[in-house]
């Protein structure tokens, strides 16, 4: 079995292949360069994931701190409402006194006027 002389590539063809070739292994190493200034290293990348952590540490202890406030706050506010009812009961008790019982002793000295009068 011999091959006929026609089945070989002509040194046009063969330089035709190798150029077609070379433009498509530039086109893919444009590409894969393309790509590769989009990657970082793991140092880099080790670097923002510790940075983040660190503002999430910062964030969650701003938070804690804010929700820590916010509890004496509602303690605070919750111990001056009690301060508050105080002084209206006392307040109550005062007006109770002031007005209230005056007028009951003068009923009861009326009554025991009038009740020893009568006799």
């Amino acid at each position: 079995m011999s091959v006929s002389p026609s089945a070989e590539p002509t040194l046009w063809e063969l330089h035709r292949a190798v150029s077609q070739l070379r433009e498509d292994l530039r086109g893919d190493l444009a590409q894969l360069a393309a790509r590769l200034d989009q990657v970082v290293t793991q140092d880099v990348y080790r670097a923002d994931q510790r940075a983040t952590e660190q503002r999430i540490g910062q964030l969650e202890s701003s938070v804690a701190d804010l929700r820590g406030e916010q509890e004496q706050a509602a303690g605070r506010w919750e111990q001056q409402r009690r301060e508050d009812q105080r002084q209206a009961d006392a307040m109550r008790r005062l007006v109770l006194s002031s007005f209230v019982s005056p007028l009951l002793i003068m009923v009861v000295q009326l009554w025991l006027l009038s009740g020893g009068s009568a006799s």
